[in-house]
């Protein structure tokens, strides 16, 4: 995720003041250090830095702890609730008809974020269409084309016509049935002034609602003055930070907000056209520290188990809570989690199972996992829908020709059959429970920092 080291630096120092019911302030000066030595690595401007040091040195001086509060505590509440305002809201994107032109240098990731945002707007009820501008980069109608769809959302494009602005205004006219219109454009190495007067004369005719600059997350200090030239050039209603799969520091991205008295609207990251969420800043700093999402989680869960169900209406996610829980079921859970993305992602969205627990793991834990994940699907397309049903007969000799079958071993077989008897006895436990016993379980899960998850051990394989 983005800042990803900032995130685990903080929680690295937080981690000193386990214990302490007092902070001195000494124990301060050291915080804010390391917060300043992290946000400066991951390319956040200077200014906002000592801003926002000196902001979280002042309050965990002179504010007194709620009573009962540790240390550590109150210095995370103030940290949180500081970088948060440092971020600022989201961007706010209405769900009815509207124009958002996308805008930024070349390699950004605009034309995927186009489709992204057009996928997601499609998921909240409203026909959305992408219209293609771009006639300086080779091969951009071909990737919108494409992305889109994979989207299944309308587009256009004309690869015969090499005026931007022409293209733009038939655009609208061949999509005017469209709810939302995202325009893509041109970027280039550079701000060169022929970017600048061609997206000026795209604006002209499109007159967006909305103008959005498109942020690769690596972008670094470079962010400030992109930022500021679009920003006066065609206003800057808001920032896409997309690639944060990779190891970018985002800082940057960071500093773009501030520059242009904006705020950010979509995070994207992975490269299928599912791979966006909107921003939401008290989410995001909950992960960066640790803290979880359980509004994102929800949210990723609910329009996962959606397509899987699609996929096969005979399967009900429903079913799980109230009869037996057979491999079929388990098969469809995976294809869900595999719909939910990266699972380092999705973990950093439990209480307590992202931030400091991934710390603590090898790099490449998530790499295992995905494998081991993989390996279950493969041996479960090797067995009879009999065995999928009633997984307590595969016995011995069974064990052996579904390894044979799937080109696994049976150590591997073996833990699946058990990975399914941890999580059907897990399930057993929530069978009747009412909406109230799960909430109350939630509640206590966030307010043990994810520590509830230990009732949940059938999911320690993954």
């Amino acid at each position: 995720m983005v800042l990803d080291n900032l995130g685990s630096s903080l929680r690295g120092s937080l981690d000193k003041l386990r214990g302490k019911s007092r902070l001195d302030e000494e124990d301060v000066q050291e915080i804010v250090k390391e917060i300043q030595r992290s946000l400066l690595s991951a390319d956040v401007d200077v200014s906002l830095v000592m801003q926002l040091s000196d902001s979280i040195k002042d309050r965990a001086l002179n504010e007194e702890p709620p009573g009962g509060t540790s240390a550590r505590d109150h210095v995370l509440k103030i940290v949180y609730e500081e970088l948060v305002g440092l971020i600022g809201d989201s961007t706010d994107i209405p769900l009815q008809p509207q124009t958002i032109m996308l805008a930024g240098l070349q390699g950004s990731g605009k034309t995927t974020t186009s489709a992204k945002m057009a996928w997601w707007f499609s998921k909240k009820g409203l026909r959305p269409a992408v219209i293609q501008t771009d006639t300086f980069r080779p091969g951009a109608y071909d990737q919108a084309k494409q992305m889109c769809e994979r989207a299944e959302v309308e587009f256009y494009g004309d690869p015969d016509c090499d005026d931007p602005v022409q293209i733009a205004r038939d655009g609208l006219e061949a999509t005017k049935n469209a709810d939302v219109h995202i325009v893509d454009t041109a970027g280039r190495h550079a701000l060169e002034d022929d970017l600048i007067d061609e997206i000026e004369e795209i604006e002209s005719v499109v007159q967006p609602d909305l103008n959005l600059l498109v942020l690769d997350a690596a972008i670094g200090q470079g962010a400030k003055d992109q930022a500021h030239q679009f920003d006066e050039s065609i206003g800057i209603g808001g920032v896409v930070i997309t690639k944060l799969d990779g190891t970018a520091k985002g800082g940057g991205a960071l500093t773009a907000v501030n520059e242009t008295d904006s705020s950010i609207a979509f995070l994207g990251m992975g490269e299928t056209v599912q791979d966006i969420e909107r921003f939401e800043p008290n989410g995001f700093i909950s992960r960066l520290l640790g803290m979880g999402d359980l509004k994102q989680l929800s949210e990723r869960v609910e329009r996962a188990m959606a397509e899987t169900q699609a996929e096969d209406e005979d399967w009900d996610p429903e079913d799980i809570m109230k009869g037996n829980f057979t491999l079929k079921d388990m098969q469809k859970q995976m294809e869900a989690m595999n719909k939910m993305g990266p699972l380092d992602q999705v973990l950093d969205m439990i209480p307590g199972l992202g931030g400091g627990l991934k710390d603590q793991l090898p790099d490449d834990a998530m790499d295992v996992t995905k494998d081991r994940m993989f390996a279950f699907e493969v041996i479960m397309d090797s067995m009879t829908e009999e065995e999928l049903e009633n997984p307590r007969k595969v016995g011995a000799s069974r064990v052996k020709r579904i390894a044979q079958g799937s080109g696994r071993d049976e150590e591997t077989v073996q833990e699946l059959l058990e990975q399914h008897r941890m999580m059907e006895k897990t399930l057993k436990q929530f069978q009747g429970m009412g909406d109230g016993d799960m909430q109350r379980m939630m509640k206590k899960m966030q307010k043990q920092g994810g520590g509830g998850m230990g009732g949940m051990g059938g999911m320690g394989p993954f």
